[in-house]
């Protein structure tokens, strides 16, 4: 894969709702893996296209490449302006979630980017290679914000059935050893986001990051209940938005018309996280985060090249 090659670790640091920044997609770039960032993070399409000149400004002299993430679901009334703007910016990788990615194919590949679709079946793989996409992740169990159902090897080995293209694995991504792991199952790249929560230059709040270095994975609730999609939170954000622990198993219609980050959406005072929460110890630089899984995955690859001389 020729983009990741010019990594110094095949790893995007994932597009997180509410928390991703523009400084943190600039920083993760400068550390030498790739940034993602979600339209949704923005309050307008104004705003959103200044975050995204704002990158584009920073990383296109040195061709850095970012990720920006779409919601393509129906009920997103933002998408065609998105489109717009991406058109406008040209993000080197634009990933799509909960709808098919057919409806920015055209767009993306108009000037040469790559599409990406988040996955959390064999089923919504097989439907965005027929699509046209040009990679997929595949989102596991235990995956941060909206998360997957299946184990990241299963997984890998029913997509690798009909996909020889490249993959992606999302979901429980904290260490360079995870990396590593991914890779020789099968995977091509990882997308990371839980770990990066805590990183000075993203938007969670200084009690959301306190409360993900002091959460494990018991810590971790899985439910439908907050967005319509199922997607993994702290459990005491939800005690402390007031929302009671016997009602996660509640259905809730899926909706993300509107500003999805206004204050009257259900969402807004949770904080999600995956179940590697535990390996979050501090909040710090993006930059030193990135170096230490760098070390620990050059660590874990030496290891298994010993095992095999």
């Amino acid at each position: 894969m020729s983009l990741f090659s010019q990594m110094r670790m095949p790893l995007v640091v994932a597009p997180m709702f509410l928390v991703s920044s523009p400084e943190l997609v600039i920083a993760a770039a400068r550390s030498g893996v790739i940034g993602g960032l979600p339209g949704p993070n923005a309050r307008s399409l104004d705003s959103l296209g200044d975050w995204m000149a704002k990158i584009h400004e920073a990383l296109a002299p040195e061709s850095l490449p970012w990720l920006f993430n779409m919601i393509v679901h129906p009920t997103y009334d933002r998408f065609d302006g998105e489109v717009e703007l991406v058109k406008r910016y040209r993000p080197a990788i634009v990933s799509t979630a909960l709808g098919s990615p057919a409806r920015v194919i055209d767009a993306v590949k108009s000037y040469g980017g790559l599409v990406y679709a988040d996955v959390i079946t064999p089923e919504m793989a097989r439907k965005s290679v027929v699509a046209g996409v040009d990679a997929l992740i595949l989102v596991t169990q235990g995956a941060g914000g909206h998360t997957g159902r299946y184990h990241p090897l299963a997984f890998i080995a029913e997509v690798r059935e009909f996909w020889d293209g490249p993959v992606g694995i999302a979901g429980c991504i904290s260490r360079g050893d995870d990396v590593a792991a991914m890779l020789v199952a099968g995977a091509d790249f990882v997308v990371a986001g839980t770990r990066f929560i805590g990183t000075d230059e993203s938007f969670a709040s200084p009690g959301y990051k306190t409360m993900l270095t002091e959460s494990s994975i018991n810590d971790i609730v899985e439910s439908k209940t907050i967005t319509g999609v199922t997607a993994n939170w702290m459990k005491r954000s939800l005690e402390q938005a007031g929302v009671p622990l016997d009602a996660l198993g509640q259905e809730t219609s899926v909706d993300f018309s509107g500003n999805a980050g206004s204050d009257d959406k259900a969402w807004k005072d949770v904080w999600s996280a995956g179940q590697g929460v535990g390996v979050v110890e501090r909040t710090e630089p993006c930059q030193a985060i990135v170096d230490q899984m760098v070390a620990e995955f050059d660590q874990a690859i030496g290891r298994a090249a010993s095992l095999q001389s």
